[in-house]
């Protein structure tokens, strides 16, 4: 649980790359899948399917609704901003941060560059992804970390996607404060991020 890491759980637990000195969770991981964009023949060969699609269309025109304002304060403390990208080349994209820690966000993008769904992550994987590890699912929603590399203990970051259906992932980017790098393991933390987000995008908070 979350609540292990600390009062301000995400300045205990967080993922993200410093930009100009704030926190801003990296999800570039996520642009560079190689795989193609059509649809067929997903989920692929030993990818998870989703047995209950999600419809996410209304979180992709407003992606901060993903997390409530509670939950975001529960992560990351009173002192929160909220940076929306709806534009994001990756995909409608909301960034969590605390300006005043140098390292510590949530990201959640809901991704487009492709209709393959976690598919196109386990078609990379060796290759693109050097990182990769499925994760439990979350109420039927299957989960796996990946990565261009290990990012866990050496600087505190996990990217995350969750399945929302066979074609649409939803990408969770957590980075740990630095004084937790190498400490806790980011990717439990966005597992449990994830699992905030699936309660929002399902309405069953």
């Amino acid at each position: 649980m979350l609540v292990l890491f600390g009062a301000t759980l995400l300045l205990s637990t967080a993922c993200s790359s410093e930009t100009n000195g704030t926190a801003s969770p990296s999800i570039s991981d996520s642009k560079s899948a190689t795989a193609p964009s059509s649809d067929s023949g997903v989920p692929g060969p030993g990818v998870p399917k989703v047995d209950i699609p999600i419809d996410v269309s209304r979180f992709q025109q407003a992606p901060c609704d993903s997390l409530t304002q509670a939950q975001s304060k529960e992560l990351l403390g009173p002192d929160v901003t909220v940076n929306p990208a709806v534009d994001d080349e990756a995909g409608p994209t909301c960034h969590w941060n605390v300006p005043a820690v140098s390292q510590a966000g949530v990201g959640v993008t809901f991704f487009k560059t492709t209709q393959l769904g976690l598919t196109g992550i386990y078609q990379a994987k060796d290759s693109t992804y050097r990182f990769f590890a499925p994760l439990d699912p979350i109420d039927g929603y299957p989960t796996v970390a990946f990565g261009t590399a290990d990012d866990r203990n050496t600087k505190g970051r996990c990217l995350l996607a969750l399945g929302t259906s066979d074609t649409q992932q939803v990408d969770i980017a957590i980075s740990l404060s630095e004084e937790n790098i190498g400490k806790k393991d980011p990717c439990t933390a966005a597992h449990d991020v994830a699992a905030k987000v699936l309660g929002n995008l399902r309405g069953v908070n």
